[in-house]
């Protein structure tokens, strides 16, 4: 595997406007290219917007979905991995016959290359959980999906691993909501309309248990467990009505960060990404010293899946 630099980004999307989110995509993707990436990855359904849709009826879920790969948001996707000849990893809301779901895909100038279902799905109930993983090649390296709780599962991080992903892309709307973590919560969105006069109270804020604390705790150890590097996507500003704080990274497989967004607005960075450290990396020898007849009816056990999002509790949700 050859090094290539790969990149990730954040910026602040509007619900439901396509056009202004892949305009946002475009002006990003350029950036990125001009860095020399070959890759360059946005957050989850960073063409539709994400939060808004737990308060879309079944109908305006249909009508805000795309069918994949025939929808016309792909085309544009297409057409602006062409012109600047860098692959784009985007997210949004797909329409596949009576199903909906929460999808990210990969497109490069010869088409959608991959395709990602969301196997955790919860900002409506409308959604249709995927049940497959997503590994493809990209570059001349073995890449997966997974998207935002589908990493919170540790076992689709192996699964992904397992299947031979050394990339995996990580996209989320996430941090700055309330959950049962101690100092959880939402920030106020009067921080950001004042952060050009106070950055530093938002920053407080946003780099805290709200937001990047939290993410400290866990992201990391996804790649060093794996060997993988990781690409984590998510959106910084406004969504709907809750203040999500970006902090787009990429983390290599030493659970390093390498590359991070770190202004407060759209943004954009990048990181030369090796085939060494795959190998090098704690987390190679893990995998190759696994039992997994120890364990293997363990996993496998028969459960009923379940799980509630407290700050989606709220009655919005339309059906």
């Amino acid at each position: 595997m050859n090094p290539i630099r790969i990149a990730t980004a954040q910026f602040e999307n509007r619900s439901g406007d396509k056009k202004y989110n892949l305009a946002c995509i475009k002006k990003l993707s350029e950036v990125a290219a001009r860095s020399g990436s070959r890759a360059v990855a946005f957050h989850e359904c960073s063409v539709t917007g994400y939060t808004f849709a737990r308060n879309l009826s079944g109908q305006q879920m249909f009508e805000l979905a795309e069918p994949l790969p025939g929808g016309k948001s792909i085309g544009e996707l297409v057409s602006v991995a062409r012109e600047f000849d860098i692959a784009i990893l985007a997210g949004l809301f797909e329409k596949d016959r009576d199903k909906l779901y929460n999808t990210y895909v990969c497109v490069d100038k010869s088409g959608m290359i991959a395709k990602h279902r969301k196997l955790h799905p919860f900002i409506n109930p409308r959604l249709t959980p995927g049940d497959s993983y997503c590994v493809f090649d990209l570059c001349g390296w073995k890449c997966g999906i997974l998207i935002c709780y589908d990493n919170n599962i540790v076992e689709n991080v192996r699964a992904t691993s397992l299947l031979g992903a050394d990339i995996i892309f990580m996209p989320h709307v996430t941090m700055c909501t309330p959950s049962g973590r101690p100092g959880s919560g939402f920030v106020d969105p009067r921080l950001w309309e004042n952060r050009e006069h106070d950055p530093t109270s938002l920053r407080l804020e946003f780099n805290g248990m709200k937001g990047r604390a939290w993410l400290m705790k866990w992201l990391p150890s996804r790649a060093w467990d794996n060997s993988a590097y990781v690409v984590f996507s998510n959106p910084i500003g406004m969504d709907d009505d809750q203040l999500k704080n970006g902090c787009s990274m990429i983390i290599d497989p030493h659970g390093d960060i390498i590359a991070e967004c770190r202004r407060l607005g759209d943004d954009v960075e990048s990181a030369l990404v090796t085939a060494e450290k795959v190998t090098t990396a704690g987390g190679y020898r893990y995998k190759m010293a696994r039992q997994p007849e120890l364990y293997r009816e363990i996993l496998g056990m028969d459960h009923t899946p379940g799980h509630k999002v407290a700050w989606l509790d709220t009655g919005k949700n339309k059906t």
